[in-house]
């Protein structure tokens, strides 16, 4: 789950994380009665949308008055900002932070992730903050500095004075620094965060280390822990059907391409959308019914495909180890009954009750084509998908 760039500051703040005096505002009005209430004589006014790059597609602006916040704000709210991050259709402006100006004297870059290949947190720094991190990878490698912390000893001073000396802090930057950089460290575990960035994090003339933006996504799976940060949640910015199948504890992502899947487990789910692609298709999703599905369930992750309108195809694939092959036979007939099937259906089943699964499927009268592997099933839905076209 991701939150706004105001909402994870207040959130690092309670952890000692230095951040500027700011307020949230929906109308052009709050606006204006935020920057009365700022010491500044400059203010920055921030879309808040759950994509990177405002700045570049008008998100941010610096004005010098609270007059001209307020016309700042009555001209971003109710926008469709676009950026890199959020595609072509772009997110709808609804709310503003008002954020007192700085003297910015350097910007830098300060990320905390779950690095899969050490299972540990890692701090990712780089001198060049203010940019797209990944392009700093791309194009200058050395530029990019990774602290790992590991988990049985936890943060420790030596981390901090490499995360400082790489950046270039000495003194009263560093001793700010360390502040900040243990600040991020206990929010992160605290709040069982999966991602944290600072995208600029700057050094002010009077040497404070600041968070000028901010992000944090949490792990879904913890959620449950934090009733607090579940309460951030904007379904405003989550994806419709993304958000449907959180509903159903299904695991869905949608794609670009033309070809709904549904399967049971997360690396059978990437094998069968990797045989779409190379059978010449493009998958419509990623979705995971998980082990334990019902046939309820499986009837909400049919329906949840069926409402992305780019999807011409369907191809099931289902190895029934802890789930039922008849359970899934009975949930794909329910579904497509109940939507009126329009489009291609491709199953293939192997596994516990396959057997049943298969008869369940035959004798339903839909128009559904069994595969015999994994292989037949990508080729018949790939193919089925063209004739239709």
């Amino acid at each position: 789950m991701n939150i706004h760039e105001y909402q994870a500051k207040a959130v690092l703040a309670r952890y000692g994380v230095a951040i500027l005096q700011g307020g949230i505002a929906w109308t052009p009005s709050e606006a204006e009665k935020v920057a009365q209430s700022l010491p500044s004589g400059v203010y920055v006014v921030k879309a808040q949308i759950h994509a990177g790059g405002r700045g570049k597609g008008g998100g941010v602006k610096i004005v010098k008055s609270p007059a001209e916040v307020k016309a700042t704000a009555e001209n971003m709210l109710g926008m469709n900002l676009v950026t890199k991050q959020t595609g072509p259709q772009g997110r709808l402006v609804k709310r503003l932070y008002i954020e007192q100006g700085c003297d910015i004297k350097r910007e830098l870059y300060l990320g905390l992730l779950i690095d899969r290949v050490t299972a540990r947190l890692t701090f990712i720094a780089s001198t060049e903050g203010g940019m797209d991190i990944e392009e700093v990878a791309a194009k200058t490698p050395e530029k990019i500095l990774k602290i790992t912390v590991d988990p049985v000893v936890g943060l420790m001073p030596f981390h901090v004075r490499r995360l400082a000396f790489g950046l270039g802090l000495v003194g009263k930057e560093a001793a700010a620094l360390g502040v900040f950089v243990k600040g991020m460290y206990d929010a992160f575990i605290a709040k069982d965060a999966a991602m944290m960035e600072i995208n600029p994090l700057v050094v002010s003339g009077d040497g404070r280390v600041l968070a000028l933006d901010a992000k944090i996504g949490f792990d879904d799976n913890a959620l449950y822990r934090h009733p607090d940060i579940e309460e951030l949640r904007d379904e405003d910015e989550e994806d419709p059907s993304e958000r449907e199948a959180g509903k159903h504890q299904l695991s869905y992502v949608k794609l670009d391409g033309n070809i709904g899947c549904m399967v049971n487990g997360a690396g059978l789910a990437m094998a069968t959308m990797d045989i779409i692609k190379l059978y010449g298709g493009d998958p419509a999703n990623f979705l995971d019914v998980g082990g334990g599905a019902t046939k309820e369930r499986v009837t909400a992750a049919f329906k949840i495909i069926l409402s992305d309108a780019a999807v011409e195809g369907i191809l099931v694939n289902i190895f029934g180890g802890i789930m039922r092959c008849d359970v899934i036979a009975e949930g794909v007939v329910a579904a497509a009954r109940e939507i009126s099937l329009d489009v291609p259906l491709v199953v293939r089943l192997e596994g516990t009750n396959v057997a049943l699964g298969k008869k369940i499927l035959a004798e339903s009268g839909l128009p559904i084509v069994s595969a015999d592997n994994l292989a037949d099933a990508a080729q018949k839905i790939v193919t089925a998908v063209k004739e239709a076209a």
